[in-house]
């Protein structure tokens, strides 16, 4: 079953966490174990971002996790947020795509 996770940040140094998000993507090119991520704002709060990132199963994503250069990534980032983000853990169960 495929895996979801939101990750919910607050950060007034949005520029410095794209350069590191940049960075970490391309030094894990060939590596990653998600398999897809978007990155929105939230037009209602201000500097609130969430991360959209999608895995093939809920065992990769905690693969992923576990990686050291995840642990790494993670530390980076939170030096950027103003304060600890916020997890959401989804299982998808139904996906829909509208052309009309």
């Amino acid at each position: 079953m495929r895996f979801i996770q939101i990750i919910e940040y607050r950060t007034s140094r949005i520029d410095e966490f794209n350069a590191l998000l940049d960075a970490w993507v391309e030094k894990n090119a060939g590596n990653r174990l998600a398999s897809r991520a978007v990155q929105t704002r939230d037009r209602d709060g201000e500097n609130v971002y969430l991360n959209i990132v999608e895995f093939p199963s809920y065992e990769v994503a905690m693969q992923n996790s576990d990686r050291p250069e995840t642990a790494e990534f993670a530390a980076q980032v939170a030096a950027l947020c103003d304060g600890p983000p916020t997890f959401r853990n989804l299982d998808l169960l139904d996906e829909r795509t509208f052309q009309d």
